[in-house]
C-alpha cells in the first residue's frame, strides 16, 4: 500500500474528509493532508495531524530548506491524488492549469493516478462552466467520483453533497489495485433494509444501513468485476461503476435479484431482507389512530436465498453467500441456515453487540461452511468485505469454466 495525498478545500463537506482518511488507512494506506487556506475556515489543520501523524501542507511557501519545491518531491513519492472535497473554484483551476497553490501546484507535477470528489451547490454543479470542467478532466484521465444527492448545507435539495466516504474510497483503490480474478464476472449484491408498506405513511422495518453490502460492492468493482448492486431503502449510494438498482421491499428485491440471477457468477445476500410484510399490502390511505389498539396481520416473505439454493440445485454456478444477523447461538444458527438454504458461504455476526452489525462502521464475524467455521477480528466493514471477496475469488477458481446455466422462475 502505498502514500495518498488528500488534498481538503473550502467546503461544508471537509469535515468528511476525516473519515476518508481513516478508510484509506484502514486499508492499509498512508496519507498526506493538503489543505488549501479556504479549507481551514471548516476544519482545523490539528485534526488531520492527529489522524495521519503528519504534517499537514498548507503553504507552497513555507520556510525551510527546498521548501518551494516540496511539491515536486512530494509528487514523486505518491500513489494517488485525492481531491475531496473539491469545490468549484478548484476544479476550474485543475482544468486550466492553474496553479497558484501548493494544492493544485502538486496537481500539476504528479503523474500518479487523480481522483476528484466535486461538492457544491446543486445549481453551481449544473452550471455549463463546471460540467465542462469536469469533462475536461476526466478527458484527461482524471477520476470524477459523482455527487451524492439530498439536502445541502444552503438549504436546497439535489445532487452536489460530497460522496459517501466508502464511495471515494472505492474510487481510489480501483485505481490502484491491478486487475484480479473478477475481471469478466458479474457479482450481485444486495444491501440494506427492505420497507413493508403499512399505508402511504408507516412501513415496517429494520436498522440495517447498507454499509456492509455498498463496502461489498465497491471491493467487487475494485476487483474489476461487474457490480449489480440491488440496494434497499438507505441513505447511501452505489460506489462509482457499479450498476444501481433500487428497490424498496422484499418483493422487489426478489425480483431484482432473480432478474440477474442468470448471469451472475456470485449473489452476494448482504441485505436485511423483511421476513415479514404486512397481509394485503399497504392500505390506500393513512391508518387512524383514532382507532386505539391496532392489530396487524403479517404473513412470510419469500426467502431469496433459500429460492437461490433452490434454483441453482447441484451446479457450483453461481456461488451464493448469505448473512446471518443473530443475536444469540450465531455460528450454530448460521450452519443451520447454510445447510438448509443449500449455499457456499454463510458469514455469521452478532448484531447484538455495540460495534458490530448494524449503523455501525466495523463487524466482528465467522465464516461458515460445509467444511467448518473461521472466526474474523474486529474488523471495518471494507476489511471485511476484502476477506469476503477473497473467499468468493476462490470458490470460482474452483469451478468448471464452460459451466453454463438456464434460469427459470423459481416459484
Amino acid at each position: 500500500m502505498g502514500l495518498i495525498a488528500l488534498g481538503v478545500t473550502g467546503g461544508i463537506g471537509a469535515y468528511k474528509a476525516v473519515e476518508i482518511v481513516r478508510g484509506l488507512q484502514d486499508a492499509g494506506h498512508e496519507v498526506i493532508a493538503v489543505m488549501t487556506p479556504a479549507a481551514h475556515r471548516f476544519v482545523g489543520r490539528v485534526t488531520f495531524e492527529a489522524i495521519t501523524r503528519r504534517r499537514v501542507i498548507t503553504d507552497q511557501f513555507a520556510a525551510g530548506a527546498n521548501a518551494d519545491i516540496e511539491h515536486i518531491a512530494l509528487a514523486s513519492k505518491l500513489e494517488a491524488l485525492l481531491i475531496a472535497p473539491a469545490t468549484a473554484n478548484i476544479v476550474a483551476k485543475l482544468a486550466h492549469g492553474i496553479a497558484d497553490d501548493f494544492l493544485t501546484t502538486l496537481y500539476l507535477a504528479t503523474a500518479a493516478p487523480v481522483v476528484v470528489a466535486p461538492a457544491m451547490n446543486t445549481k453551481m454543479f449544473a452550471h455549463d462552466a463546471v460540467v465542462r470542467n469536469l469533462a475536461t478532466l476526466r478527458e484527461r484521465g482524471v477520476h470524477v467520483v459523482g455527487p451524492g444527492e439530498g439536502y445541502l448545507a444552503c438549504g436546497w435539495m439535489g445532487p452536489g453533497r460530497l460522496a459517501e466516504p466508502v464511495e471515494v474510497i472505492a474510487a481510489v483503490e480501483s485505481v490502484l489495485r491491478p486487475a484480479g480474478d473478477l475481471v469478466g464476472r458479474c457479482i450481485v449484491v444486495t444491501a440494506g433494509p427492505t420497507y413493508e408498506d403499512l399505508d402511504p405513511v408507516r412501513y415496517v422495518g429494520n436498522r440495517s444501513s447498507g454499509r456492509m453490502g455498498v463496502a461489498l460492492a465497491a471491493e467487487a468493482v475494485s476487483r474489476g468485476a461487474r457490480v449489480v448492486l440491488v440496494l434497499g431503502p438507505s441513505a447511501l449510494g452505489p460506489p462509482q461503476g457499479a450498476e444501481l438498482v433500487r428497490v424498496r421491499s422484499a418483493a422487489e428485491m426478489r425480483t431484482s435479484v432473480m432478474d440477474h440471477a442468470a448471469d451472475a457468477d456470485a449473489i452476494i445476500m448482504a441485505a436485511a431482507v423483511a421476513d415479514y410484510t404486512v397481509q394485503g399490502g399497504a392500505r390506500p390511505e393513512k391508518v387512524s389512530k383514532d382507532l386505539g389498539t391496532l392489530t396487524l396481520t403479517l404473513t412470510r416473505t419469500r426467502d431469496i436465498l433459500a429460492e437461490l439454493g433452490q434454483w441453482r440445485a447441484d451446479r457450483t454456478r453461481p456461488v451464493l453467500v448469505g448473512f446471518a444477523a443473530e443475536t444469540h447461538d450465531v455460528v450454530t444458527r448460521a450452519q443451520t441456515k447454510l445447510d438448509a438454504k443449500r449455499v457456499d458461504l454463510m458469514v455469521a455476526n452478532d448484531v447484538s453487540r455495540t460495534d458490530a452489525g448494524f449503523e455501525v462502521e466495523t463487524n466482528v464475524t465467522t465464516f461458515v461452511e460445509t467444511a467448518g467455521s473461521r472466526e474474523l477480528p474486529l474488523l471495518s466493514k471494507r476489511e471485511v468485505a476484502h476477506a469476503i471477496l477473497e473467499r468468493v475469488e476462490a470458490l470460482l477458481r474452483r469451478q468448471v469454466p464452460t459451466e453454463t446455466v438456464n434460469v427459470d422462475d423459481a416459484s
